[in-house]
């Protein structure tokens, strides 16, 4: 029996602002991630998906419900959940190598060690020689190859990513996709992946969390029954078609409901 690493039981969340209407986020999320399983998060726009993963983060105040962790309550951050953004969150003041040493600087790592720790990671995600490079001198992938390599560099046991490659170009995604999985079946971390993109849950996956609209609940978990790897033989196939048409259909009915749109 798999060991259950992230345990979510009855969260709920809602978002107070200073002035105007409260937002109900989530209501009665309930799930269980096993240890070194990938995960995908998917449902219709302000579903609460990105909420949900910082809230397992520990980025959110936990109003409702519990969340656990090797059998321990989230209450703050840790270097154990490593997340990785969307928008990339480098500091443009400092190169690659600065950005990817930062997290091993603040947990005080031998200064030997975090350069020799720094340098593999820039070569893991292909990044070798733009160590010297800033931000501002690279492409919307690269920089994104940066943050991975931040996070991962701590050796987190959790990896929580929010739509990490929502910002970049197609044939970029596809690549960091592809790189991604190589990592995660090579380093074997459990993985929160929230993303829009309903072809790419089903190709990262062992399961996909289908969410309704807000307030985001569970609506359905759909296991993808699919060999590892998956080559392109894999993603071409009537089975990886059925799955993705069997979620884009749960996401598609609230998405209609969402905007008061009357499916059929």
């Amino acid at each position: 029996m798999a060991t259950q690493k992230i345990v979510i039981d009855g969260v709920g969340h809602t978002y107070v602002p200073p002035r105007g209407q409260s937002v109900r986020a989530l209501d009665g999320i309930t799930a269980e991630i096993a240890k070194d399983e990938f995960v995908t998060i998917v449902g219709p726009s302000g579903c609460g998906k990105s909420t949900l993963i910082y809230l397992v983060g520990g980025f959110l105040p936990l109003g409702e419900g519990r969340i656990e962790v090797d059998n321990q309550p989230v209450s703050s951050p840790s270097p154990n959940r490593g997340i990785v953004f969307q928008h990339f969150a480098l500091f443009p003041w400092k190169t690659v190598r600065q950005n990817v040493l930062y997290g091993l600087e603040r947990q005080k790592v031998d200064p030997a060690q975090r350069v020799e720790l720094a340098q593999k990671f820039i070569d893991l995600v292909k990044l070798t020689g733009f160590e010297d490079a800033f931000p501002s001198q690279l492409s919307g992938g690269m920089k994104q190859r940066v943050a991975i390599a931040r996070t991962l560099v701590t050796d987190p046991d959790i990896l929580l990513m929010d739509e990490p490659f929502g910002a970049l170009d197609a044939q970029t995604r596809a690549i960091l996709q592809e790189e991604l999985l190589d990592i995660w079946s090579s380093r074997r971390k459990t993985v929160m992946f929230v993303t829009h993109d309903v072809n790419e849950a089903v190709l990262l996956s062992d399961r996909v969390i289908v969410m309704t609209a807000r307030p985001g609940r569970v609506k359905a978990v759909i296991d993808i029954d699919l060999p590892r790897p998956r080559t392109l033989q894999v993603t071409r196939g009537q089975q990886f078609a059925g799955h993705c048409q069997e979620i884009w259909e749960l996401v598609r009915e609230e998405a209609q409901q969402a905007s008061g749109i009357a499916s059929g």
